[in-house]
């Protein structure tokens, strides 16, 4: 493989080290660090899968038994940004002049989400997870639900955009809201994902009991396939959500199933086919009425693409003439997810203390400590490898063709020949000599920053 984050050895010590945190120590050193160390496994997990190469963070995850300590570090941030982050945007006395820190703690939960979607595809990592599925299932409900009640609300044309008024200039505070809430999206749709792998691989009563009975997820799948979150009409304009952007799709294309698609069919087909799911969920007149709604949706096309739902569509047709036995009451021992409810109550009567310790302790970096944290984030998200996790190669600015060499000024515009860089010189000059410039001022004031600071510290 080419591009490598970090070797197996060092994945080793990152995944041993891997640890759970309190809520008021969200943000702080300890924690960035391993949120450092999660977005490198995270990275390098994307790499070894894609390469269908020796996928060495998983088995490291699997055998140290860390990827519940994921699960309980994705919902901590979750819980933190329901209950500290709204008092944290309200502080009067709270306007600091950089939000990259919290936008770390923000994008914190996106990454391990992330991780996780790459992770459950296998099965040994569904098992090793162990009572933390549970967890894990109430978190892909919670944001589906989210996702869908959201969707119904705006209505195809207008979800994923944005909304303007007159005045557009926004806050530092009021522009990481807006991050939060596209991210919002974006993890809502992972959490598609590892739902669809869970209902692959578990056989776990409880886990089974919890998405059918408790959740009724098949009747939150089939309100997901009726508004689409993950695909738009904008000026009559079809646009579907794919490979982590929003994009036009011609006519041609339009009944083509995307992947986020596939992730809810696959999933209604498992918790409606599979014999323990069938024993399990009560085909009462309301779900009936709501999963013969997918009658309407399972058309030739579709089902050419995917043909096992041919067997979901025997088993609808079935379920429209007949009215199944409810299911047999049984005395379970069932386990119940513990993450969510354990951190809320930890802390329950703390957020605003905790919001305000924060404040003056977490989220006041000093420039020096800001400036270290970006050295080594930018280490962690250099070129080489960032590139060799986009879905899409680079295209060449000058003929569109799949491109391999990049300006040396700016860095900002690809090649594929030399021929093309010198063709599309008079268009490029004026942007690649602005990127250059903002770029060189970046670096003097950090130079500067950082010569006044050692001055001050020797005047001390």
């Amino acid at each position: 493989m080419d591009v490598s984050v970090i070797l197996p050895v060092e994945a080793e010590g990152f995944v041993q080290s891997l640890e759970t945190f309190s809520l008021k120590e969200v943000g702080s050193s300890r924690w960035f660090k391993q949120h450092e160390y999660i977005e490198k496994l995270n990275m390098q997990a994307i790499l070894n899968a894609s390469a269908t190469y020796d996928e060495f963070v998983k088995e490291l995850l699997v055998s140290h038994g860390k990827i519940s300590v994921l699960v309980a570090e994705m919902i901590l941030v979750e819980v933190w940004k329901h209950k500290v982050f709204p008092i944290l945007c309200k502080l009067q006395d709270f306007n600091p002049k950089n939000t990259f820190h919290l936008y770390m703690v923000i994008h914190h939960e996106a990454t391990i989400i992330n991780l996780l979607e790459t992770i459950m595809f296998h099965k040994d990592s569904c098992e090793a997870a162990d009572d933390s599925v549970l967890d894990l299932v109430d978190y892909c409900h919670r944001k589906l639900t989210l996702l869908a009640g959201k969707a119904t609300r705006e209505g195809n044309t207008t979800h994923g955009q944005k909304k303007l008024t007159g005045n557009t200039v926004m806050s530092s505070m009021e522009e990481l809201q807006s991050q939060n809430a596209d991210l919002e999206f974006e993890i809502s749709l992972k959490a598609l994902s590892v739902l669809r792998y869970i209902t692959d691989h578990t056989d776990c009563i409880s886990v089974i009991n919890r998405m059918l009975c408790t959740h009724n997820m098949p009747c939150v799948l089939v309100q997901l396939i009726d508004c689409c979150p993950w695909s738009r009409c904008r000026e009559g304009v079809v646009e579907k959500y794919i490979n982590g952007k929003w994009q036009k799709i011609p006519p041609v294309d339009h009944l083509k199933m995307t992947k986020l698609d596939g992730q809810v069919w696959i999933s209604l087909y498992n918790l409606l086919l599979k014999e323990d799911c069938q024993r399990k969920y009560d085909f009462n007149s309301f779900n009936k009425s709501q999963l013969l709604k997918l009658r309407g949706f399972l058309t030739e096309v579709l089902i050419d693409q995917l043909p096992n739902l041919v067997e979901l569509q025997r088993c609808l047709a079935h379920l429209a003439v007949m009215d199944p036995d409810p299911p047999k009451k049984e005395l379970i021992l069932e386990q119940i997810p513990e993450m969510w409810n354990n951190i809320v109550r930890e802390n329950s009567g703390k957020w605003k203390g905790i919001a305000k310790y924060q404040v003056k302790e977490t989220f006041n970096p000093s420039e020096s400590d800001l400036r270290q944290q970006a050295q080594r984030l930018a280490q962690t998200y250099n070129l080489d490898v960032m590139e060799s996790l986009l879905p899409e190669k680079p295209k060449c600015g000058s003929c569109g063709k799949e491109a391999t060499k990049r300006c040396s000024r700016c860095q900002g515009e690809w090649y594929c020949l030399r021929e093309c860089q010198v063709k599309h010189w008079p268009k490029h000059k004026k942007a690649c000599q602005l990127m250059a410039e903002a770029t060189e001022k970046i670096q003097r004031d950090l130079q500067i920053n950082s010569w006044t600071e050692r001055q001050r510290d020797r005047t001390k």
